[in-house]
């Protein structure tokens, strides 16, 4: 029999806080006893609060129907009911920090799918199959916050989900200069569905507020060192990015250009793909894909609508590799933005540090 955690859902109402809803509902280890949104949807049930507002394919969990929404500034109140929770607001970044900072110092460790915290020096931001050693650092966090059990442990952004896991075992066993990375991002990433943003119907705008920047810096930090108390971004390799909104409801493509050190053959290089494995397939976590990447020898794959759904939505696709005129090779790779990019995620986030024992029962 596996531990059983109480969990909670803050931002329960939103896009992001609906998909854990779902991924939580029939969870081997993770029972949800409190959801929690803004004052304008406390004291109403979840069905009330979110349920002309549901977005997902899935119904709403029956289970959570009738739960009473709280209010997620009484910290509190939500923090006696569960041994830790999931964060998915839609607040100003300061506000973001300021409430995540609050749970923790009520005990009440955090895993955040929000980006308030992604540069905190001591906040580890993980892709659990590519460092998953950063969240010692939680150690050195707890002492700053004069904490026992509480901590916040955030995901990484989602549009570089579908090309830093591709990346990683390169880097690793060849070396790599430099990573240029063009990304093609569904609307959900931006909260939405063609019903409520009828203008990306057929449409697509080259700009996502803030998102290229993160697509540069925050792999730098995951491929980052503990170094006195803080995660110290790596300096290599130099990674440029373009972002762009297409009109697909869910999954993230990047079309991906990468300078090696090395110059292995293709064959070597889908081998070093497929044979990789992180910490969450050797403790076979509830939410782990059984192979994090997969490749496509189809000259068309992958796509969206056959590939986003692999493994639950949380394995990474790979097409297209060959040899570059201004790089070494070039590929193409896709990921499901608000499973493995954002709520799946932070899930299989919380399963490693349970079951690494950073997450206890009260």
């Amino acid at each position: 029999m596996e531990k059983q955690y109480n969990v909670g859902i803050i931002g329960a109402t939103g896009m992001v806080g609906q998909r854990f809803a779902t991924l939580l509902e029939n969870h081997p280890w993770f029972h949800v006893t409190a959801l929690a949104a803004s004052a304008r949807s406390a004291g109403k049930t979840y069905k009330e609060a979110a349920g002309s507002r549901w977005a997902m394919q899935k119904p709403m969990p029956k289970s959570m129907e009738d739960m009473v929404i709280m209010d997620a500034a009484d910290v509190e109140a939500v923090a006696a009911k569960v041994d830790f929770v999931f964060c998915a607001v839609d607040m100003k970044k300061e506000d973001i920090r300021a409430l995540e900072e609050a749970y923790a110092k009520a005990e009440c460790p955090v895993v955040s799918n929000n980006s308030a915290h992604r540069f905190t020096p001591d906040v580890p931001m993980v892709i659990p199959e590519i460092n998953n050693d950063h969240i010692k650092i939680i150690e050195a966090q707890k002492k700053r916050l004069g904490t026992k059990r509480g901590f916040v442990a955030v995901k990484s952004n989602c549009s570089l989900q579908s090309y830093v896991p591709a990346v990683h075992p390169l880097i690793e066993k060849y070396g790599v200069k430099r990573v240029l990375a063009c990304t093609y991002q569904a609307i959900s990433g931006a909260g939405k569905t063609f019903e409520r943003w009828p203008e990306m119907i057929d449409n697509l705008i080259p700009y996502i507020g803030g998102e290229e920047e993160k697509s540069e810096q925050e792999p730098l930090k995951i491929w980052g060192t503990i170094e006195n108390g803080e995660i110290v971004k790596a300096q290599s390799p130099a990674i440029t990015a373009q972002c762009l909104r297409v009109p697909v409801s869910d999954g993230h493509t990047a079309a991906v250009f990468v300078d090696l050190e090395q110059t292995p053959s293709m064959e070597d290089i889908i081998k070093t793909w497929e044979e990789y494995k992180g910490r969450p397939q050797e403790l076979n976590l509830p939410s782990a894909p059984k192979q994090f990447l997969h490749y496509f020898t189809e000259p068309d794959r992958p796509q969206i609508k056959s590939e986003r759904n692999l493994e639950n939505g949380m394995a990474v696709s790979i097409g297209r590799l060959r040899e570059d005129t201004q790089y070494t090779i070039k590929f193409v790779c896709m990921s499901h933005n608000t499973l493995r990019g954002a709520a799946g995620g932070a899930v299989l986030l919380a399963e490693l540090l349970c079951a690494e024992g950073y997450i206890t029962n009260k």
